[in-house]
């Protein structure tokens, strides 16, 4: 695990090595809630090995693509056009004041409309397409739910953003305020259009998951419920703060203009394992594999799916054991899926879903 973590580190380009904790110990075994290690996590530690400085090289770094148009005459969030693709897949343009732009959302509804329906909200990760979500066709989503009596909205857009409101505007990533949109702004939208019954829960995947967690405990009356995949729930210890960065990082932001200084209030007031015990009373899904080629892995895969991938995934790993200990030390029941092996990819992800779902269901009351 130290070799991965390592390599998180040097692709950061912090120049220092982050020490795992519990190294040797801290080895979890698939199954549910309860890994093998014995670590106790009284929550998240500022040891500060990992600085401001710690960002991905330019090397390194992908191409956000262009900043969507900003517009200031948006003063009211509405729905501005649906459409179609069939009788119960639909994408919603948004117009958002907080955003100061129509933003998309892909809808799926539910299997019987007769009645008002609870909703999952789902996030994805740091590349998020601006036109469609991933869920939508990285995963078989579409047809998963077809037999669900669930709303299913999945936000487009918010590259490297985590989903949160950023202190300052960004040259390269542009503004992000997706915490007003996605708890404020949305949510009474949805509620009106689908005639929903009020109760909502949460997924996530990877960047998508960390969001999905902070709005959980930002917003404990707002999701009923929690599901995320590959995510990293701190931002105050070193391996949080350095994954924070680089997501921000990895697509060109400055995460100076995310919540002020790394290790700030607004850090810790974003860090889910320092806040888990609003999360107390909801059923909670998480999972994550451990860096080692999987079955989804072959002789053709690419090596930096395996390489970049299987250390995002080991670090992911570290991060789930850190909020699982927490939960297991407050007394909160989760699920935890620990799987033996796999990268971080889409394939686990999609696979992860099912899994899930019953955690999401009991969530939304189905």
């Amino acid at each position: 695990m130290g070799v991965a973590l390592v390599a998180i580190a040097v692709l950061a380009g912090s120049g220092e090595a982050v020490a795992a904790p519990g190294t040797g110990s801290d080895s979890g075994s698939a199954g549910s809630s309860g890994s093998s290690d014995s670590g106790s996590a009284g929550g998240s530690s500022d040891s500060g090995s990992v600085t401001s400085g710690s960002t991905m090289p330019e090397w390194g770094r992908d191409d956000p693509g262009p900043i969507p148009p900003l517009r200031d005459d948006i003063v009211t969030p509405s729905i501005v056009s649906e459409k179609f693709t069939s009788e119960r897949v639909a994408r919603f343009l948004i117009a958002s004041p907080a955003l100061h732009r129509e933003v998309g959302v892909d809808v799926l509804l539910p299997a019987d409309g007769s009645v008002p329906r609870p909703t999952l909200y789902m996030l994805e990760g740091v590349g998020a397409d601006e036109n469609q979500s991933g869920w939508m066709y990285m995963t078989d989503a579409p047809k998963f739910f077809a037999d669900k009596n669930a709303n299913v909205v999945m936000t487009n857009g918010g590259v490297a953003s985590l989903y949160t409101d950023w202190d300052k505007r960004d040259p390269k990533i542009g503004l992000h305020k997706w915490e007003t949109f996605i708890t404020k702004e949305l949510p009474p939208l949805i509620n009106a259009r689908l005639k929903t019954n009020g109760v909502n829960a949460i997924a996530g995947n990877s960047m998508g998951a960390q969001g999905a967690m902070m709005l959980a405990h930002r917003h404990p009356d707002l999701y009923r419920g929690i599901a995320v995949f590959s995510g990293c729930y701190s931002t105050t210890d070193d391996i949080g703060r350095l994954s924070t960065q680089v997501t921000v990082s990895s697509r060109g932001g400055d995460p100076a203009n995310l919540w002020g200084v790394p290790g700030g209030p607004e850090w810790e007031a974003h860090d889910t394992v320092r806040h888990a015990e609003a999360l107390r009373g909801k059923p909670i899904y998480m999972s994550v594999a451990t860096g080692i080629a999987g079955r989804h892995e072959g002789p053709g895969t690419d090596a930096e799916r395996i390489v970049v991938g299987g250390a995002i995934e080991a670090a992911a790993n570290q991060c789930t054991k850190r909020l699982d200990r927490k939960l297991r030390e407050l007394g909160i029941p989760a699920t935890v899926d620990y799987e033996p092996t796999g990268v971080h990819a889409w394939a686990y992800w999609k696979d992860q879903l099912p899994k899930a779902w019953p955690t999401l269901r009991q969530a939304l009351g189905l």
